[in-house]
């Protein structure tokens, strides 16, 4: 499962490389020897971007899937940064620690249904340390906005790259609607502000992927 996740998205990696790029910059000023919690972490692919560049920095990656969980370890292990990093399997609100200087999701919260999404961020925000930052990216979309079916069409270029059956494809827009827990940029703020974060301050867009930053509160 885990290795065919990663062939399934190796079309967007021109998108996700750009993503982790600017992630990078938004997090250019964490402190030495700071400690990064990773939401979703996968297979690792948002520690190697961050590790690459900072090899003071430890991580702790959250996942349910055991299975990615042990790709991300052996990867890790062979890039020679495993020792930077804990791996849990589970949730993020069963991580015990509260002192992070960072938090990061990538492609995850979209996965997290629309009842559930305040609790999601507010246990990533309970785990920051004052003044720690948060970036996100996430399928982003406000169904009722007049552009929405073109936004639509753009992104269903996106899933043909990654394999998407047109059967898939006539769905897609269901999908988003009812499978996945997709809202749109504005419900995306004012869950993040109600989690008690500062103000969101979008970094990034590409069809109908979006990121923000912002920052817990000293």
């Amino acid at each position: 499962m885990a290795e065919a996740y990663d062939r399934r998205n190796a079309g967007l990696k021109p998108l996700s490389d750009c993503l982790h790029f600017q992630m990078r910059l938004v997090l250019c000023h964490l402190p030495e020897r700071a400690k990064v919690l990773c939401v979703g972490v996968g297979t690792g692919a948002d520690i190697f971007a961050l590790a690459s560049e900072r090899p003071d920095l430890s991580f702790v990656g959250v996942d349910p899937s055991v299975e990615m969980l042990e790709v991300a370890r052996h990867r890790l292990d062979e890039a020679g940064i495993g020792d930077r990093c804990e791996l849990r399997p589970g949730y993020v609100d069963e991580v015990p620690q509260s002192d992070f200087d960072a938090a990061v999701s990538i492609f995850v919260a979209h996965f997290v249904q629309r009842d559930d999404r305040a609790d999601f961020y507010r246990a990533i925000h309970d785990r920051l340390a004052p003044g720690a930052r948060f970036v996100s990216a996430e399928i982003s979309g406000d169904f009722d906005a007049p552009n929405f079916p073109e936004m639509l069409e753009d992104w269903k270029r996106v899933h043909r790259l990654m394999g998407a059956t047109e059967e898939a494809l006539s769905s897609l827009g269901e999908t988003l609607r009812n499978v996945l827990g997709v809202v749109g940029p504005a419900e995306t703020e004012a869950l993040w502000r109600e989690a008690g974060f500062a103000v969101p301050v979008p970094f990034y867009q590409a069809f109908m992927i979006r990121g923000w930053h912002t920052h817990k509160p000293a």
